[in-house]
Parts: structure tokens; C-alpha cells; sequence
């Protein structure tokens, strides 16, 4: 998680550096106040990783002198073949048109339809324990 923390820690400094640079070149507030809060979530996300760091064990990515081989083994499980993934999209974007048409009642069968989605992704793969006579 080193190499995550330092990558948000680079973004942060340059996030902030632009906003100074913009502020004093161009003299506009909006801008300037985007760079700045795009350089705190940036450094939200870099505390984060550095909380996470600091309680997880060393990976092969943290250290420099890594073989590509210290990573291999399982990284997960990963369906191929689930359609749960296409019917979260497709209910986000109907949440999405029932936003830009104004259409309440269209989002709460859209968000209806992400939590089924969502349910359906998690528990895909569940199975009952085996009940005993």
C-alpha cells in the first residue's frame, strides 16, 4: 500500500501546487477553489492508504528488490461469466435518465433495481450450510 500512498501523496502536492500557480496567474476563484479541493480528496485517499499501510503486512509491490515472481499465487475469485455487473450499469443509467428527466418515481424503481443488482453480485456465489437431520 506504500506505493498507492505515495502516488496520492505526488497528485496531492501537484493538485496544490497548480492551485497556488492558477490562483496567482489567472486571478479566478472557481478554478482555483476545484484545485484546491481536488487536492484534499486527493490527500483523503492518501491518508487512507497510509492508515492501511502501516497495519498490513509488506507486499512484493512495496518492496523495490522484488522478483515478478514474489506475486504470483491466487489474487481472487473473478466470474467470468455473471451478468450481475451489466445489470448494475444498466440500472445506474436508468437512475442517471431518471435524474436528468426529473422523474422521482422512475428512481426509486432505479434504485429498487441497483439494490436487487447489487444483492444479486454479492450473494451470487453463497450457498446454504449444509443442514443437518
Amino acid at each position: 500500500m506504500r506505493v498507492e500512498a505515495r502516488l496520492f501523496d505526488i497528485t496531492t502536492g501537484f493538485f496544490f501546487l497548480a492551485a497556488v500557480v492558477y490562483g496567482v496567474w489567472s486571478r479566478e476563484p472557481a478554478g482555483t477553489v476545484g484545485l484546491i479541493l481536488t487536492g484534499g480528496l486527493s490527500l483523503i485517499i492518501g491518508s487512507y492508504f497510509h492508515f492501511v499501510a502501516r497495519r498490513v503486512a509488506r507486499r512484493p509491490e512495496d518492496n523495490p528488490e522484488a522478483e515478478i515472481s514474489d506475486g504470483a499465487g491466487e489474487v481472487g475469485f473473478f466470474s467470468a461469466g455473471s451478468y450481475w455487473p451489466v445489470t448494475i450499469a444498466a440500472s445506474g443509467g436508468l437512475a442517471a435518465l431518471s435524474l436528468a428527466f426529473m422523474q422521482i418515481w422512475l428512481l426509486v424503481v432505479a434504485l429498487i433495481c441497483i439494490l436487487g443488482a447489487v444483492a444479486g453480485l454479492v450473494f451470487e456465489y453463497h450457498t446454504r450450510p449444509n443442514a443437518t437431520d
